[in-house]
């Protein structure tokens, strides 16, 4: 390949982005092509939690190492694209039973959280409930604002040379490299069969316009992130590829978030849904297709693509340039699902 080999990526979201300034650091001459509108990335709250997911979410379990590792690479980003990274923690509230098992879980993945009282944990989450007596606080998960990281990222990409197109991609066309990041799509499909090991889940957020700061809160069946404005999250609907609201699906979030910020009662709401997609190991594809020359996956990311979007660029630049990839690449290799494609 050449030294300085032209790069299609496909798709805007956050694995699109990140992996277009990766590319163009790397000395690529690198497009991100995208028909435009919402995707997944941005109904999202950014969060990049490796802790909390790998403790409560049975998919992510597996990958505490991968996930630390990935979340080490933000600070990094976030000076490259001028991103704010918010490190104030994660608070976990609750029933007894419920935040003794998290702390057991905690444990088991080698971490200790925090155990905190009511007030200090309303002192690291302002508008938190009273009637919440406990809390455990984990400082190891961070967020970003996820609308305004996305704006940052594309305003970074275009400063280091990326051209950007409001079309779809049908192939490699003249490019020596296409990265294809859409997420849930099967446009693509034909040029990178592996994305149809992925699978569509629906997903939504409830936003309420009251600027906030602080931490994290997590509750059973709910999380509030605070921002720009206070996003309460999410639902997980398998299968699912309409994009529509629901609003019977996002109204339980928004009575969980109230009960943890009651103070935001009457606030303006906007709710928002989205696809995101899945392997059934809940790892993304990132690689070589092995079905067509030239392309590259970097897709399928689940519910982790804020937090895993600059280790996922980083595998991606190091193919393209031929540079080692790390000790994670094997894992998320589409190659992984090789019996199950061609089968």
């Amino acid at each position: 390949m050449n030294a300085s080999p032209r790069v299609t990526v496909a798709g805007a979201g956050v694995l699109g982005l990140t992996t277009a300034l990766a590319l163009a650091d790397a000395g690529c001459r690198v497009t991100v092509a995208d028909p435009g509108g919402p995707n997944a990335s941005s109904v999202a709250a950014g969060m990049i939690a490796p802790v909390f997911e790998a403790v409560l979410d049975e998919t992510a379990r597996p990958y505490p190492d991968l996930l630390l590792s990935a979340r080490d690479l933000w600070p990094a980003l976030a000076a490259r694209a001028g991103i704010v990274l918010d490190r104030s923690g994660a608070l976990a509230v609750g029933r007894d039973a419920w935040l003794d098992g998290l702390a057991a879980a905690f444990a088991r993945l080698g971490q200790r959280p925090t155990e905190l009282g009511g007030v200090t944990a309303r002192g690291l989450a302002a508008g938190l409930s009273e009637a919440f007596p406990r809390a455990l606080l984990s400082r190891e998960d961070w967020r970003v604002d996820a609308r305004p990281a996305l704006a940052a990222l594309a305003a970074a990409a275009r400063e280091a040379g990326v051209g950007f197109v409001s079309e779809p991609v049908r192939g490699r066309g003249q490019s020596d490299v296409l990265v294809v990041a859409t997420g849930a799509a099967q446009e693509l499909l034909e040029v990178a069969p592996e994305l149809s090991v992925l699978s569509p889940i629906k997903g939504h957020i409830v936003r309420v316009a009251s600027p906030s700061c602080g931490a994290v809160v997590r509750a059973e069946g709910v999380y509030a992130s605070p921002g720009a404005e206070m996003i309460f999250g999410a639902t997980m609907e398998a299968g699912r590829t309409d994009a529509g609201v629901d609003e019977a699906l996002a109204t339980p979030l928004l009575a969980g978030g109230l009960k943890l910020f009651p103070g935001l009662a009457g606030a303006q709401v906007e709710i928002s849904a989205g696809i995101r997609a899945a392997t059934r190991d809940g790892l993304p594809l990132v690689g070589w297709s092995e079905a067509e020359p030239g392309v590259i996956l970097a897709t399928g990311a689940r519910r982790n693509g804020w937090l895993l979007a600059p280790l996922v660029a980083r595998i991606v630049a190091a193919c393209v340039t031929g540079r080692e990839r790390g000790p994670y690449a094997d894992r998320m290799d589409p190659a992984r699902f090789r019996a199950s494609l061609w089968d």
